[in-house]
């Protein structure tokens, strides 16, 4: 039977980088002794207060079909949040609710750009914005970095790659994998370009609660920018949520209709016990996720401390984040053969951190996802490859 050709554009070698996680999936399901660093989903569940929040609602029947683009509750609670964040004007008529934020980066990709326009993205980028854009028929046109500059945005290789073709650039601050989070002067230069150019801002926050030291600064909060940037977050990473599928896009009213029609297509509203759970999620915002930003920064630090001084590794401090990005140039092995010597001979799965762009060839990126006393046996194993 022949396929569509379209199938190519969400096809590739960003997807080919999942193999690994999936071959150490198979290994812990086997009762294999592997330790899982390859995605960013911790081992602690969700606070059991929003779990029984969601179970309450399951059993007073909460499983009919929702408002498509998210029941008014929810969407007062993520404008009140967003605003809160930003600083800009936000109400529930901004507000879309998807399922996770990678659906909201793609029902923006789809309502604001078509084949012909390109779009700018910093990388190392998360592996998914590629098929994201090229699913609507644009060109992602990725804007390399730096690593020995610590991963931080070349302003000037962003203005270079601006094209009449231009339609928009995508923004992830903090951003997966390198855990970089953008200053307030780099985000007023991307914000003077948009201007400048006319171009849409896809903003990614899913990270935002979970920064360290510097503060995060939302571009939509910028003058002359509510009205031509997308932001998308989610409470996959803030509550320990991910299997929840609850994230939502921030948008000029006019967009968040069209992506509300397309939901209408895609899922036709999220589950409404979910939604209830968001809602307790997103009243004790602050409390829960202040404890999770507590307890990764405890392990980014040890990790820190074990690996630092290993001969032929080097690790910097992310700012924010579950991840920590591991310079194993000095080795004289590959990225990908680094990552894959030390998953079949050692049972740690990290990713190679260049599927997410060329700047991080030579990098692994590393979940700060397992208990501490897990995630110190996998540095010794790591130390021991």
């Amino acid at each position: 039977m022949k396929f569509s050709s379209l199938v190519s554009r969400i096809g590739g070698s960003r997807v080919d980088a999942w193999k690994i996680h999936a071959e150490a999936d198979a290994a812990a399901e086997r009762g294999e002794d592997v330790i899982v660093l390859s995605v960013g989903d911790p081992e602690f569940a969700a606070p059991e207060a929003i779990t029984d929040v969601a179970i309450d609602a399951l059993r007073r029947g909460d499983t009919h079909y929702t408002t498509i683009i998210g029941r008014p509750a929810l969407r007062e609670r993520i404008a009140r949040r967003h605003q809160t964040g930003s600083g800009q004007v936000v109400d529930s008529s901004n507000v879309v609710v998807v399922s996770g934020a990678q659906n909201g980066l793609f029902v923006a990709s789809l309502c604001l750009c078509e084949a012909g326009d390109e779009v700018l993205v910093p990388e190392p980028l998360y592996l998914t914005y590629e098929a994201t854009i090229r699913a609507c028929g644009a060109t992602l046109v990725p804007v390399p970095v730096v690593p020995d500059n610590g991963f931080r945005i070349d302003l000037n290789a962003l203005r270079a790659a601006v094209t009449p073709r231009t339609r928009a650039i995508f923004l992830a601050t903090p951003c997966n994998p390198t855990g970089v989070v953008m200053r307030r002067d780099e985000l007023q230069a991307v914000a003077d370009l948009a201007i400048a150019h006319d171009l849409w801002v896809v903003a990614d926050e899913v990270y935002a609660s979970l920064v360290f030291e510097p503060p995060h600064i939302s571009i939509a909060g910028l003058s002359g920018m509510a009205e031509r940037t997308v932001t998308v977050s989610s409470l996959s990473k803030s509550h320990a949520m991910a299997g929840y599928r609850l994230g939502w896009a921030v948008a000029p009213a006019g967009l968040a209709r069209h992506m509300g029609n397309l939901l209408l297509c895609m899922l036709y509203g999220a589950p409404g016990f979910v939604q209830e759970a968001a809602c307790a999620a997103l009243d004790h915002y602050d409390t829960v996720t202040s404890g999770i930003r507590v307890i990764y920064r405890r392990r980014r630090d040890r990790v820190h401390g074990l690996l630092q001084d290993v001969p032929g590794l080097c690790c910097t401090l992310p700012e924010a984040g579950m991840f920590l990005l591991l310079d194993v140039r000095a080795t004289g092995l590959s990225s990908h053969d680094f990552a894959w010597g030390l998953f079949r001979g050692h049972g740690v799965s990290v990713l190679d951190a260049q599927a997410f762009g060329p700047s991080a060839e030579g990098f692994l990126r590393m979940g700060l996802v397992v208990d501490d006393e897990r995630l110190v046996e996998a540095c010794r194993r790591i130390a021991r490859y």
